[in-house]
């Protein structure tokens, strides 16, 4: 009963050896030594044939899964014409020629391992039937080494040392630990290995050889003994063939009796002779590994039921391929591959879905990101006047008007400007239709489960269906996004209620610049020092009045005037009043005939300066001081008796007080009064095809006045773009959840039902992955296995 149970862990053993993946812990021995330290030697003795490849360096390139099988000897008066065979897993042939197995065992390590001197995992499985060997499986494992020789990789060592330990760390390995005895034992590769993974020595068996190659006057005794490195299972001595053996051809059989005799013959082993040598060794072996094997017999039962579990749910896992030859099973389970991929894909984009990552943003998620945070940077960052050079503004107040000169900032000039700025809120708007669109092409592709991935084709079609419908609904939502830029440029609404209140605010502020560019601080004079200021400032209340009653308007086009133009902020510094009015005065008259004249100039109905304060009439101040600048209207409040009315009046509305006579705004000759007009210097010639609006020599060319209409203009532009920009912010998120996202989410369904869902077509849907059919080979092919080892190992117990 005992012996069945090696023949049996072989069988098990026998039904994993072709199969990739199908792991378990299976009770064997596993031999472990440095090159060189007689591990193959062991392995003939214990065999009693010479089948192993030898050589210089390493030989054993590939672990060699060795299996003796003992065979009973014929008891019919024909014996067979062999008794003694090996066969490899790997090929259908019995071996009776032991030199030929040693070239097989080449050839198949080249095969695999290469030329190189290189190591594989894969085994190399051979069972070896003799009437002369033990029931044993051992694994012969390459030779330790430390330095790589020739052609060997690099790192050899390192491999083999991982390979090594691959086997025997594993708790039902027993471990065979090959020692020379002339090399001191504090030096062995193979028990520093061993002791790595069984520190307490509970599953290593030490083997110490070449004791006939010990120095004179020295033995092993103390090692044999469990002395010098104690072992629960001990060690055993043997004493292999030496090279001149070999090469003389000597016998195992007259090495085995060489042996008995060296045991028996020595002063120091004779009395320790019977537990040593290569029989013994096989006996020990044999026994320590049926009695590992009962061990562990419970265990490799558990084991296995725990794999015939997870093989077969992994089985499950792939589906049932009789199924597919049902026309009614491959109807129904279209459609619910279907709805479950619909259902999949609304909800990741509502962010029900059961498998929802915590480490990164997926679904809906994303499309709220580029939403609240890609799109909204995006429009944060435009700047609604950076490609607006204050020339170009200037250009387009200049053409709005034509050859008549402007009072007022012209709004054609507004509409001209705002519109292309609008524009710029066009590109990021498709951009954001697009992210989304990509983002559900990629939420689309996502949406496969375990079974669907059993037909790729049904799941190509799938993706490629809801990806049409995608591009369908594309057109529409870029085009309504498209028209929202369009229909924000369509209408520009001034009486926005938003512009009126940011109009104002850029009013006051262009106000305050002008009011620094235009009429710089000077040093108040004494009059004002001296308490003046009280009186003039009752008049020019009288004079506000009056010309309030005379009728002047402050508004154009039924708008106030302080929605388009600058307002200046009130002050209440008495100095800073005088100055206003010292600046609106002649230079060389008194303050007393300064105010006469505004007197009489206000009774006239000519517009003066006013005082800035917190009068009703501040539209109409903010005005005059816009359009005159801060030290009022010139003509009238520098008019003296001896200067001409008409001709100072008829300078209102432009610069030219350039003493050559040049119209700093238009750029054009005007002859000088008091010379000649016949003067050569002076003749006007033909315009160009082209006239820049920028002056030649680089300059701005801007006046005062251009100054505070480009600025009041930007302002203007700057508050209505920031109208529009958060009014598209709300809006393109909204025209595409409704054209694109719900639209979607409501019609994928009906969608995949509609273009799939065919007769004629199911049996191509449903064509399997040739990868999958393979895999699926192998698995039941695994639990089969398991179901035979586990069929076996019951067997056993009921039996024992």
């Amino acid at each position: 009963m005992d012996s069945d149970l090696i023949k049996l862990v072989n069988r098990v053993q026998d039904c994993f050896a072709n199969l990739v993946g199908g792991e378990l812990d299976m009770p064997q021995l596993a031999v472990v030594g440095s090159q060189s330290s007689g591990k193959s030697s062991v392995l003939e003795n214990i065999v009693g044939r010479d089948f192993l490849p030898r050589g210089s360096g390493i030989v054993t390139r590939r672990p060699l899964v060795l299996q003796l099988i003992h065979t009973p000897v014929p008891q019919s008066t024909q014996p067979p014409p062999y008794t003694e065979y090996a066969q490899f897993l790997h090929i259908d042939r019995r071996f009776t020629d032991f030199h030929d197995v040693r070239k097989e065992i080449e050839s198949e390590t080249f095969r695999v391992a290469g030329q190189n001197k290189g190591i594989s995992k894969l085994p190399i499985h051979l069972q070896i039937y003799s009437p002369n060997v033990l029931d044993l499986t051992l694994v012969d494992l390459p030779g330790l080494t430390k330095i790589p020789v020739g052609d060997q990789p690099s790192d050899i060592e390192k491999q083999i040392r991982n390979l090594v330990m691959e086997y025997i760390s594993k708790p039902n390995c027993v471990i065979l630990a090959v020692s020379p005895a002339n090399v001191d034992l504090a030096n062995s590769e193979s028990l520093k290995v061993a002791r790595s993974v069984d520190p307490q020595g509970r599953r290593t068996i030490g083997v110490l050889t070449k004791l006939d190659l010990m120095d004179a006057g020295t033995n092993a005794l103390d090692v044999l003994t469990g002395r010098v490195y104690p072992l629960k299972l001990g060690f055993i001595g043997v004493v292999n063939r030496s090279q001149q053996d070999i090469n003389s051809e000597k016998g195992l059989k007259d090495a085995l009796e060489s042996e008995a005799e060296f045991f028996a013959s020595h002063p120091a082993y004779k009395n320790i002779a019977h537990k040593n040598g290569t029989a013994y060794l096989s006996k020990t072996l044999n026994k320590v590994l049926m009695n590992h094997i009962r061990d562990k017999l419970p265990d490799m039962k558990a084991r296995l039921n725990t794999l015939i579990g997870q093989t077969q749910h992994e089985l499950d896992s792939f589906g049932d391929a009789g199924l597919l030859d049902d026309p009614n099973q491959q109807s129904a389970l279209i459609l619910r591959l279907m709805t479950s991929f619909a259902r999949d894909f609304v909800a990741s984009i509502e962010g029900t879905s059961l498998e929802i990552s915590t480490k990164e943003l997926s679904g809906g998620a994303r499309i709220y990101y580029i939403f609240h945070d890609v799109f909204g940077h995006a429009l944060e960052s435009i700047d609604a006047t950076h490609n607006l050079e204050p020339q170009d503004i200037r250009t387009a107040i200049r053409n709005s008007t034509g050859p008549r000169p402007s009072l007022f900032v012209p709004e054609v000039a507004f509409d001209l400007l705002v519109k292309p700025q609008i524009k710029l809120l066009e590109a990021p708007s498709l951009r954001c239709v697009e992210l989304v669109y990509e983002e559900l092409v990629k939420i689309c592709h996502n949406c496969t489960s375990a079974e669907l991935q059993r037909f790729p084709r049904l799941h190509a079609q799938l993706v490629e269906t809801v990806s049409e419908l995608l591009r369908e609904r594309l057109g529409p939502t870029s085009e309504y996004t498209q028209s929202l830029i369009q229909i924000q440029a369509a209408y520009i609404n001034t009486n926005h209620p938003a512009f009126v209140h940011g109009s104002n605010d850029a009013a006051r502020e262009s106000g305050r610049q002008s009011q620094r560019k235009i009429a710089p601080p000077r040093p108040p004079p004494a009059e004002i020092v001296n308490g003046v200021d009280g009186i003039e400032d009752e008049e020019d209340e009288d004079s506000d009045a009056k010309t309030t009653q005379n009728g002047v308007s402050s508004s154009r086009e039924g708008r106030s005037v302080s929605s388009t133009l600058p307002r200046q902020t009130p002050s209440s510094d008495p100095q800073t009043r005088a100055k206003s009015r010292q600046e609106s005065g002649s230079g060389h008259h008194r303050r007393s005939h300064s105010h006469s004249r505004r007197h009489t100039s206000s009774s006239a109905g000519e517009s003066a300066a006013p005082q800035l304060g917190t009068s009703p009439h501040s539209a109409r101040e903010t005005f005059l001081t816009y359009f005159f600048g801060q030290s009022g209207p010139g003509p009238v409040s520098g008019l003296n008796s001896e200067s001409n009315p008409v001709s100072d009046v008829s300078v209102v509305g432009r610069d030219l007080s350039n003493t050559n006579g040049v119209n700093s705004s238009r750029g054009l000759l005007a002859p000088k009064r008091g010379i000649d007009g016949n003067n050569a210097a002076f003749d006007m010639k033909s315009l160009g095809k082209h006239i820049e609006a920028v002056p030649a020599d680089g300059s701005s060319g801007l006046s005062p006045r251009e100054e505070m209409e480009t600025t009041l203009i930007t302002s203007l532009i700057a508050s209505y773009f920031n109208i529009v920009r958060q009014t598209i912010q709300d809006l393109v998120p909204k025209a595409i959840m409704h054209f694109l996202v719900n639209y979607t989410s409501q019609h994928v369904q009906n969608r995949l039902v509609a273009a799939l869902y065919k007769p004629e077509i199911f049996s191509d849907l449903l064509n399997e992955d040739e990868t999958l059919v393979v895999e699926r080979t192998r698995v039941k092919a695994l639990l089969d296995a398991y179901k035979e080892a586990f069929k076996t190992l019951s067997d056993v117990s009921l039996k024992s």
